[in-house]
């Protein structure tokens, strides 16, 4: 059911691949609240996954960017503005890659190539997007600016090898920049940190699936779905929270603050 919270209100959104992924229920849910926004992912990225069929569903224009390109990534600005007719209200940064967990790379034997491009993808990338906003005077007043991130920032999970390190600095760019950026001009920069989802990424990290079921039997709500992802990022977009900046916000169910559940410890007895 549509209220509105984002009409009016131009955005950019990264990162939808396919139908599983947080960012194409979160693009779902701002245009069911009213808002404009064009849709942006990696060449590649668009090659695989059914951008189009969202960007029809959603009356948006598709702007292909490399995400760890400064050229790419102010095109993808000017581009936005032109095509919405004004300054960006708001902005969705869900990127992440990490090859070292694609092939399996134990985390004491890391490639540091593919170190170096999983903090470039999955953490710079954000700075980026942000310094050249902030440049160019890309965002307007009051704007906001969610990154997607995972508690394994903060808490050892031997599966996220170097993405731990990687959300660890993307939530201290989203600080930093926020500091900056609030006095600049008032614009609020979050990120949300998710309960486990199964998205294409998600499946995609040997024993997820197990792991999914213990998150979802430590946390007092349960594992939080992505659709509810979309509905609390869709609030962060909104004049409801003009006031929140410079926060890792836990959207996980309880489970971060949970030591340990009647049901883990029935389990393990």
């Amino acid at each position: 059911m549509s209220n509105n919270l984002l009409k009016g209100k131009r955005g950019i959104i990264t990162g939808a691949l396919d139908e599983n992924s947080i960012a194409w229920k979160i693009a779902l849910k701002a245009h069911e609240q009213g808002a404009k926004f064009v849709l942006t992912n990696a060449p590649v990225a668009m090659r695989l996954g059914a951008i189009k069929k969202l960007a029809e569903e959603t009356k948006s224009e598709i702007i292909p960017a490399d995400a760890s390109s400064i050229e790419d990534i102010t095109n993808l600005f000017a581009k936005s503005q032109e095509i919405l007719g004004g300054k960006i209200d708001f902005v969705l940064h869900s990127i992440g890659m990490s090859a070292n967990i694609r092939k399996n790379i134990h985390y004491t034997e890391l490639n540091y190539d593919f170190y170096m491009k999983s903090l470039d993808i999955s953490a710079l990338s954000l700075h980026k997007m942000l310094s050249v906003a902030y440049k160019t005077d890309a965002l307007a007043e009051h704007a906001s600016v969610v990154a997607l991130t995972y508690i394994g920032a903060q808490r050892v999970y031997p599966f996220y090898t170097d993405m731990s390190e990687a959300k660890a600095m993307l939530e201290s760019i989203v600080r930093n920049f926020g500091y900056h950026y609030g006095k600049k001009n008032k614009v609020r920069v979050n990120s949300v940190s998710q309960s486990p989802t199964k998205t294409s990424a998600g499946n995609g990290i040997k024993g997820f699936a197990e792991f999914f079921d213990l998150a979802d039997m430590q946390s007092a709500l349960g594992n939080a779905s992505a659709d509810s992802c979309a509905d609390y990022c869709i609030t962060l977009f909104s004049d409801y929270t003009k006031w929140v900046t410079m926060q890792n916000l836990f959207h996980d169910g309880g489970y971060s603050t949970t030591g340990v559940s009647t049901e883990m410890m029935e389990k393990i007895s």
